[in-house]
């Protein structure tokens, strides 16, 4: 399984690094896996929401690409309170990332989202119909969505995936990793990690 973990100005460092750093045990501890950072524009370095600059492997290919990645996940950071220019609320209004979203999912891309990167979703119309769960902070707006809200630190349904907030990414990027390899490598991961899993997701199919 090919990952990719789309990053923008002003996302949530836990938001991306979480699941990356589950992605990388998993695939050190037998995961047939890849693990990619991608941007939409070609740039070698992003600034994070607290200031750390992450880094990028490449651009993000074409949702029709034969090298597109067939799980994307796309964090959030900055939506509910001051709303800075470089922020998942900044990115819905440009749009570019939502189209991309909502293109890849269109393609049969599996699309996973951490705390406010459900509301990226959302604005892509991903979630129209889904069962979904975003930060406490914009919960409110994403009910005003049609997306099927679900209280809960992860959601799976299907090729739709959320989590709640920040550190929800790394219980959701063990249950991608449990779903797709199976448990005694999540259990290795959260061991590895020393990371308690607090819930057991949702399952909305």
């Amino acid at each position: 399984m090919d990952i990719g973990i789309v990053l923008y100005e002003g996302f949530d460092e836990i938001d991306a690094i979480g699941p990356f750093e589950v992605f990388e045990n998993a695939i050190g501890a037998g995961a047939d896996a890849t693990v990619t950072l991608y941007t939409l524009d070609d740039r070698e370095m992003v600034t994070a929401s607290h200031g750390l600059r992450v880094g990028v492997d490449g651009v993000l290919p074409a949702a029709d690409a034969p090298d597109r990645p067939d799980l994307l996940v796309v964090p959030g950071g900055g939506w509910a309170a001051k709303r800075p220019d470089a922020s998942a609320w900044a990115e819905a209004q440009k749009g570019d990332i939502p189209n991309a979203v909502a293109a890849y999912h269109d393609a049969g891309v599996t699309i996973a989202a951490v705390c406010t990167g459900g509301m990226l979703l959302a604005t892509a119309g991903v979630t129209d119909g889904r069962r979904a769960v975003t930060h406490g902070s914009a919960i409110e707006e994403l009910e005003a969505t049609d997306a099927e809200v679900v209280y809960q630190r992860v959601v799976d349904d299907g090729d739709v995936l959320t989590a709640g907030g920040v550190t929800s990414g790394i219980d959701l990027a063990l249950h991608i990793v449990e779903r797709e390899f199976g448990a005694s490598i999540a259990d290795s991961v959260a061991t590895t990690m020393e990371y308690e899993r607090r819930t057991e997701p949702y399952h909305g199919n």
